[in-house]
């Protein structure tokens, strides 16, 4: 059965600019679609169609009968008066209706013996309860505690939310009312990592129909089984996620490719043939004359193949700055409060040159404080932090400030990194700044636009720690793509807040997670982490916060041209090596001195046999990094 037909669907809010020419497309019952497309490829546009709120020039749209279709980024106006509760009561309007119905029976039943009352009220009564009516309550908690909307905040006013809790709260409404047709638009914007990973198992269950605009690319891989991809106003179609999407577009590009080529070689050919022929047409004869422009008219048909485009990757590094040393940072017994509440305490961490980690935690956990305490911005309440003397940070933040904000964007690069007027453009066209958008006020882009200005400033400074907080948020997939080239050409030090897990598990090869008022501290990649997770939730692991490691990781691609990153990889490994062997060293001292003592003595076995396992896995990447650089250097 067919949920959502678009045929012919065209729309255009300019004249002769048509957003969508000619959209076709349809969704089937139960399907999990994502739908891509470049910012202002009409994406939005689409979900305002389908939902009624814009009508289209041209075409046709169809929704099956009787279902009903909830659109997650259309917040609807409450009453002043409506707390954030009764928002997400009015998801069981139709049952406290038929409830109300009840009631009024009940009450006629005591002087009226009338069997319709009662064969009404019986009807009403088993549909009531197959609709979940006497368990709403529970319904409401369990949807509640998956996107953290705390009791506190159900007492508070809808109006006195931001926009992003009012979308969890409207996300919240939408699940709980049992939509037969969700329209996601970037559900995962304003949700953290424990929230998104709740609604992806929702959804895994969820037997309607989902249509998602997403720019998180795990969620897609997760979520979506077939892509819809809008392009110049049509429809392009993938069976597949997102990962497939990508390798199937770039299939589809070089097949394209090629066949441009080859008529490209045969249209060279073909003008060289009608060359000699009109030269030998010369002479008089008309019918080679006739058959060299046959020839040319055959040339024009072939011509109206245009060559297949992609997005060109940006020429975008990152200036660095020598690092000497090993010491990264260091910190000892960090702690800070906020509001009587304590963020973190007893925090004891280390880093060392060459590393790349990830600090995630769920929202309200202290990961920006942290990163604040860090670049000196708020004082701790206790511990203390020691940078290493040649450590030099850069960092973007998460809302960015531009202290002239009424400056264009050429001004704002010449006054700011003291650049002549050809650089600042050069620089800005690599971040996608082009033509008369350089000279627009700053005040006048968006929060992802202000995000790649700031980045774009960023690269050109001699830096050996970047500091990123949520760097991907607000942008599009091929922004997002623009700055992981960037920092994947980078090769100093990586500290990064992001709840985006393509991000994550792409850098990432240590993950502190903030949460219980500590921080857990985990070498390996997000996918190792969240594996180790899964399996100490099903009860096959004790304690996340000790020192485990994962299995031998794969060593990062290297990149071609130098062995340069190898060598840095494998001094950190021998440092690991070198510190794990010390701890043993001290480990052992403390068993010969409880020797008497048998509760201490099982405890420190136990740490001595994780210890042993976690010496293991430091010498097989030692030596399998080892090797890799013996070969690169052969």
């Amino acid at each position: 059965m067919i949920d959502i037909s678009v045929s012919g669907l065209v729309k255009e809010f300019e004249v002769g600019k048509k957003i969508l020419d000619g959209l076709s497309f349809q969704v089937d019952q139960g399907e999990r679609v994502g739908l891509l497309g470049k910012n202002g490829a009409g994406k939005t546009t689409l979900f305002k169609l389908l939902t009624g709120e814009l009508h289209c020039d041209e075409g046709q749209i169809s929704i099956a009968p009787g279902k009903g279709l909830g659109l997650i980024s259309q917040i609807p106006v409450y009453p002043p008066a409506y707390t954030v509760g009764d928002v997400l009561q009015t998801a069981f309007d139709k049952l406290h209706a038929m409830e109300s119905e009840m009631t009024r029976l009940t009450q006629q039943m005591e002087g009226d013996s009338d069997p319709a009352l009662l064969k009404r009220y019986g009807a009403l009564s088993s549909a009531f309860e197959a609709a979940g009516g006497y368990d709403t309550a529970t319904q409401l908690n369990k949807v509640c505690n998956g996107l953290d909307i705390s009791k506190d905040m159900r007492e508070q006013l809808f109006s006195s939310l931001s926009g992003g809790e009012k979308t969890r709260v409207n996300l919240a409404r939408l699940i709980l009312e049992d939509t037969d047709i969700l329209l996601l638009d970037e559900p995962t914007n304003h949700l953290d990592l424990r929230a998104t990973e709740w609604l992806e198992q929702y959804l895994d269950h969820y037997k309607g129909t989902v249509l998602a605009i997403s720019h998180d690319r795990w969620f897609l891989d997760r979520v979506v089984r077939r892509i819809i991809e809008i392009q110049d106003g049509r429809a392009e179609f993938y069976q597949g996620n997102y990962s497939f999407y990508v390798e199937e577009k770039e299939h589809r590009y070089q097949e394209r490719l090629k066949q441009y080529e080859k008529e490209q070689a045969k249209i060279e050919q073909l003008e060289t043939a009608a060359e000699r022929l009109r030269v030998w047409a010369y002479s008089g004869n008309d019918k080679i004359f006739k058959r060299a422009q046959s020839m040319e008219k055959r040339i024009e048909r072939m011509r109206t193949t245009d060559k297949p485009t992609k997005e060109r990757r940006l020429d975008m590094k990152f200036g660095e700055r020598e690092f000497r040393g090993d010491e990264v940072l260091t910190i000892k017994g960090l702690e800070k409060s906020f509001d009587g509440r304590t963020l973190f305490s007893g925090v004891d961490l280390q880093v060392v040159g060459g590393e790349r980690i990830a600090l995630l935690g769920d929202n309200g956990t202290g990961k920006s404080t942290f990163l604040k305490i860090l670049l000196r911005e708020e004082p701790p309440d206790g511990g203390r932090l020691r940078m290493g003397p040649t450590v030099k940070i850069g960092y973007l933040p998460q809302i960015i400030h531009f202290s002239h904000p009424e400056r264009n964007l050429v001004d704002t690069m010449i006054y700011g990194q003291d650049c002549s007027t050809q650089t600042a453009r050069n620089r800005l066209g690599a971040f996608n700044f082009r033509g008369e958008d350089v000279f627009k006020p700053v005040s006048a882009l968006s929060g992802g636009e202000q995000s790649r200005l700031r980045l774009c400033m960023l690269m050109d400074e001699k830096i050996n720690l970047l500091i990123l907080d949520e760097p991907t948020n607000h942008l599009d997939i091929a922004s997002r793509e623009w700055i992981e080239a960037a920092v994947e050409e980078y090769e100093g030090n990586l500290l990064f807040v992001s709840h985006d897990r393509y991000f994550i598990n792409r850098f990432a090869t240590r993950i502190w997670m903030l949460e219980n008022g500590g921080i857990t501290d985990f070498r390996g990649t997000y996918q190792e982490f969240t594996a180790l997770r899964e399996r100490a939730a099903a009860g096959k692991a004790t304690d996340t916060r000790a020192a485990v490691r994962p299995p031998k990781p794969e060593p990062r691609k290297r990149r071609s041209g130098g062995t340069k990153d190898l060598e840095k990889l494998v001094a950190a490994a021998e440092r690991e090596v070198a510190r794990a062997e010390e701890r043993m060293y001290e480990l052992e001292q403390e068993i010969e001195a409880a020797s008497s003592n048998y509760l201490r003595l099982q405890e420190l076995y136990e740490q001595r046999q994780s210890l042993e396992d976690e010496i293991s896995a430091l010498y097989a990447r030692w030596e399998t990094l080892a090797a890799e650089l013996e070969e690169a250097q052969a």
